[in-house]
């Protein structure tokens, strides 16, 4: 059957904006998600879906379950903020100091609803079921973990999974898949040089771990430069050197902090193992010690070559082969990466931004906010993107 999605999203548009302007205005973080689950919890339940919450603490699963047999499809939503204190003077503004929806996910969880509800309507045609897994946390990279040790990807285990991102990256209007790894894996890492302090004007008398750092911190940038294939991508980033209190005292010890990104596991590898080498290395050449602590976030997105041909085929009909950009990848990442990591799946991009508007500012900043368009883009792709898996044509 030919199901019109677009004219249905169209018909929703105030309900999406309506819906994401509340969240914006009532932004939770990491774990904190009370509010913004109940409302997920409270529309899903009206839509007739069986309903779980406090998968993965704060998570929400609704389950629609179709009339005949099929395929089970996991669709994702991510509900946290970030904390981030808002600059925009919106009416929608954020009324919680400190907390912001900087990234999109209040959009997201809009659009996620909006699909489900428009699903809903033809269970009887939909053989086999919808997962619509609402996740926490996404942030600091620990909310799909979460509900996955809560049991969402069993009773019915997925056997695809789909996604996508609002993205200040694309204008409004376009849509961005990637056949293979979109989204980078990222790591944090930690090193603590150790060395001999002592009084500023007798540096003889140390091992100065602060020359120590700043070494390091130069011979890491060759890391990538000289040791990742040029035909590769990877990112080591020192973000973070905290030492000493006072002009005149060489301090003991120096923490540095930063983050490793990259596309494939066997560069991961290397870059793990040449981050321990050079600090290490350079450590005690300058005769201080080095202890470093590597500490795994997300692995990468990597897109089905099959399900993103097949997301980008539906995309093209909705706004246009020429406004369907193929070969998007960042190096941010994205926990969506384990709900995919042995299920087939496919991570896309929506653009969200109006540069004519102001509305490009990037992710993250304090003045990041959307072209809600993109709402309506998102829900006419991702709700044909999933019928395609559950509803037979004809």
């Amino acid at each position: 059957m030919s199901i019109n999605f677009h004219s249905q999203a169209q018909a929703l548009r105030e309900e999406l904006i309506v819906r994401r302007r509340d969240l914006h205005r009532h932004p939770e973080i990491a774990f904190e998600e009370t509010r913004t689950a109940g409302i997920v919890a409270a529309a899903l339940s009206e839509m007739g879906l069986e309903v779980q919450t406090g998968i993965g603490k704060t998570g929400v699963v609704g389950l629609l379950e179709g009339e005949g047999n099929g395929p089970t499809l996991l669709v994702r939503a991510d509900m946290d903020a970030l904390p981030v204190h808002e600059a925009n003077e919106t009416e929608y503004v954020s009324e919680i100091p400190g907390k912001m929806h900087a990234c999109g996910h209040d959009g997201h969880t809009s659009v996620g609803l909006a699909v489900a509800k428009m699903l809903s309507q033809y269970r009887a045609q939909i053989k086999g079921r919808v997962k619509f897994v609402f996740q926490p946390a996404e942030e600091i990279g620990e909310g799909a973990l979460a509900m996955i040790a809560d049991g969402v990807l069993e009773n019915p285990r997925p056997d695809y999974s789909i996604g996508l991102h609002l993205w200040n990256e694309l204008p409004v209007g376009m849509v961005g898949v990637t056949a293979g790894p979109s989204m980078a894996a990222a790591d944090i890492w930690k090193c603590v040089l150790t060395g001999y302090g002592g009084h500023g004007a007798q540096p003889q008398k140390t091992h100065d771990p602060i020359v120590a750092a700043a070494q390091a911190v130069t011979a890491l940038q060759a890391v990538v430069s000289r040791n990742v294939d040029p035909l590769d991508t990877a990112v080591i980033s020192v973000c973070s050197i905290h030492a000493g209190e006072a002009f005149n005292v060489i301090p003991s010890e120096v923490e540095m902090k930063g983050t490793i990104r990259s596309f494939n596991e066997q560069t991961r590898a290397m870059l793990h193992a040449r981050l321990h080498e050079v600090i290490e290395g350079v450590a005690g050449a300058m005769q201080c010690r080095a202890e470093i602590e590597i500490m795994p976030r997300t692995k990468a997105v990597n897109n089905a070559p099959d399900l993103a041909e097949r997301v980008a085929a539906i995309a093209a009909g909705i706004v246009g082969e020429s406004n369907v950009k193929r070969g998007v990848r960042t190096m941010g990442a994205e926990d969506m990466s384990y709900l995919m990591d042995d299920i087939p799946g496919c991570y896309f991009f929506v653009g969200s931004s109006n540069k004519e508007r102001g509305l490009d500012y990037p992710h993250h900043n304090p003045r990041f906010d959307i072209d809600e368009e993109a709402l309506v883009i998102a829900a006419t792709v991702l709700a044909n993107v999933a019928a395609s898996f559950v509803i037979p044509k004809g």
